[in-house]
Formats: C-alpha cells, structure tokens, sequence
C-alpha cells in the first residue's frame, strides 16, 4: 500500500511549505519520499500506519530530520554523496533513498518517534518586537520563561544583533550573531530599554548546548540546503554553552503552573513566552497553561505585571500570528505576523498606547 489520504497530503503540504520558505531540496526530498514510501518496508509501514495527525505531529519533517542525521553521521553514503551541496535530484537520488530505507528503516522509524526540535535561534528577532513592546509598556526589566525551549537559544535575545531592514539595527557590539529579520508596517519601539532580569525554560527534551551528540540531532532537522540557517543555529549554540540557563526537563503544564504559582518579584514582569511549539502540545496540556496564566494574572499589579508573548500557527497558510497579553487588564492584541524561520515581521500598529493598560 502506497502513501493516500491525510498521510499523503502532509508530505505534499510540507513540501509546499519547504519550497516557499526556500529549501528547494527539502521540498523535492518529501515529493519523493511520497512517491517512494509503501508498506513493503519497516519505514514505510510506520509512516503510512502513522497514528497521529500527520500535519500536527510534523510527520515529514521528522523523516526529513532523520535522513539527514544518517546522512550527517556518514551511516548513508550513498545518499550523502547526493545531498547539499550537490544536490542532486534526478534518478540517482531515488535509487539512493530507496536504498538508504531499506537498510536503515529499523533505526529511521525509532528516530522519526519524536518530535523535531529546530530551536530556530531566528525567531529571537519576531520575539524581540514582542519584549520591547512589554519593556516599553512597563518600564520594568524582565524575568523571561520559556516552554519548548529545547536548547534555550530563544533566550538570549537580548545577545543577539539584528539588521531589521531599513538601516535599523540592534543589538550589542561584539554579539556571537547577527539575525536579520525584515521588520515591515509599525516597528516595535526600538529605543524602549530591554534589561532582562532572568532566564529560565522548560522542554520535554531539552538540549545542552554543550552536548555534542544532542547539538548534532539538533542540526540534523535544520534544512541541509540552508547553510545560513546551520550556521547560525551553531554559533548560538556556541554562544548558549559559554552562558547556561536552567532548562528542567518537564511537561509544560506542570512546569508554567509552579513558576506561576509562585510570588511575584516586585518591580519585574514575568513573561511566559513560546514559539512555534503550541501545536505540539496536547489539549489538555494547552488548557492548563492557559489557566495558570489566568489565575496568576488575576492578582496581577502595575509593580507585579505578567505577560503571555506567543508566536504560533493560526491556521493562516505561510504566516504564524504574533500575540501579546499583559496583566493587569488581561487583553490579548495581535502584535503581527512572521515568517516561520524569523525572516520577516508584518508589525501592526498597536504600540503606542501599551504605556497604560
């Protein structure tokens, strides 16, 4: 039995997406894949008997993912003489994956059982808009805490440089990278002063950047053909090891409501923020992390404010929307919208009065 239904749509769909977020290799690897996975081999059992939602769950990506770990580890050389930055796609490349599947099925379907983990270190420049708009709202520093934090490398955004677009840039002299975000429409205030009192975050599966074999999986999901993506993703790791935070190994749930739970520093916002991971949590996982920001925000002060800073899918197709909700007053605005990989911002104009929830 050949790839149909949902399963067969989620690899074209991500081949779409791969395309138009510029990894023409990727998108052809998912085209293929669809075209070649069948329940003649161990893979393609699990793959066409998937038990998720294959969209949700990023079924095509984790296979796309663990390709490139066999690929990267040197366990496929005869795919690997194909991939970037040779890149080359035309019958060779089927014989190669074909044969690649059948040796290395068994050990493909036990990598393609987690979720990817990206930390696209590039969403530090969407994120960013979001914790100047809470730093210039309240004037206060703040305490930072992320679910799905993976690695962390969201978490120094304040380390980062940035070319915006438009002459406008941020960020200290001497930063381990440079992002470039095209910031487009109202831009964030970017002379509000961004002090960040503490880091903390949460990931089932969180990475050490010091872990050399955990970094290389990590690595292994960013698109072989974006070698800027690659060599940012590496020099934020670089960076992320020299200046650990405190990741714990947690559901996120359990993880927002303790830290929620807990009394409020004075004078610091507390900001629970994520990105692009929501999908990835069960419902009830969602429901609860919810809540635990309504209760806390329920006692919110103008010296004790918290903020819920998100980027994540809507359901609009290229786009993921950038919203924002301080206590007190609890109201939800739509910051924006971004580009998945962090290349762009669409800022909508609702900054000015933030100054006075």
């Amino acid at each position: 039995m050949a790839l149909q239904g949902a399963v067969l749509q989620a690899f074209q769909r991500q081949a779409e997406n791969c395309r138009n977020l510029g990894s023409p290799f990727t998108a052809h690897l998912c085209e293929r894949l669809a075209a070649i996975l069948d329940d003649t081999t161990a893979l393609g059992r699990a793959v066409v008997g998937w038990p998720l939602d294959p969209v949700a769950s990023a079924l095509a990506l984790r296979l796309c993912g663990a390709l490139n770990m066999a690929v990267r580890a040197g366990c496929a050389p005869l795919l690997a003489q194909l991939y970037p930055p040779v890149s080359d796609t035309g019958p060779a490349f089927d014989a190669a994956l074909q044969a690649t599947i059948a040796e290395y099925g068994g050990d493909l379907v036990t990598l393609i059982e987690s979720a990817p983990q990206t930390n696209e270190v590039a969403r530090s420049g969407i994120l960013l808009g979001g914790l100047l708009t809470i730093a210039a709202g309240t004037g206060l520093p703040l305490a930072l805490n992320e679910i799905g934090a993976s690695a962390g490398l969201n978490l120094h955004p304040d380390c980062y440089a940035y070319d915006l677009g438009q002459g406008r840039r941020w960020g200290p002299r001497g930063a381990p990278l440079t992002i470039a975000c095209d910031w487009r429409g109202v831009a964030p205030p970017l002379d509000a002063r961004l002090e960040i009192a503490s880091r903390a975050g949460s990931d089932l599966a969180p990475i050490d950047p010091a872990d050399g074999p955990a970094c290389e999986r990590l690595l292994a999901y960013i698109w072989p053909d974006q070698t800027t993506r690659l060599e940012r993703t590496a020099a934020a790791l670089t960076h992320a090891a020299a200046h650990k935070v405190a990741l714990e190994r947690v559901d996120a749930a359990d993880w927002a409501e303790t830290r929620l739970a807990a009394a409020p520093e004075p004078g610091i916002v507390r900001v629970l923020m994520h990105s692009i991971t929501w999908q990835y949590f069960a419902g009830a996982t969602r429901d609860r992390v919810a809540a635990a920001l309504a209760d806390a925000g329920a006692t919110a002060t103008r010296d004790t404010p918290l903020a819920w800073l998100r980027f994540e899918p809507d359901g609009t197709r290229g786009t993921a929307a950038i919203l924002l909700t301080l206590w007190p007053g609890g109201e939800t605005r739509a910051l924006g919208r971004g580009d998945y990989h962090g290349q762009f911002a669409e800022w909508h104009d609702r900054f000015a009065d933030w100054s006075d929830p």
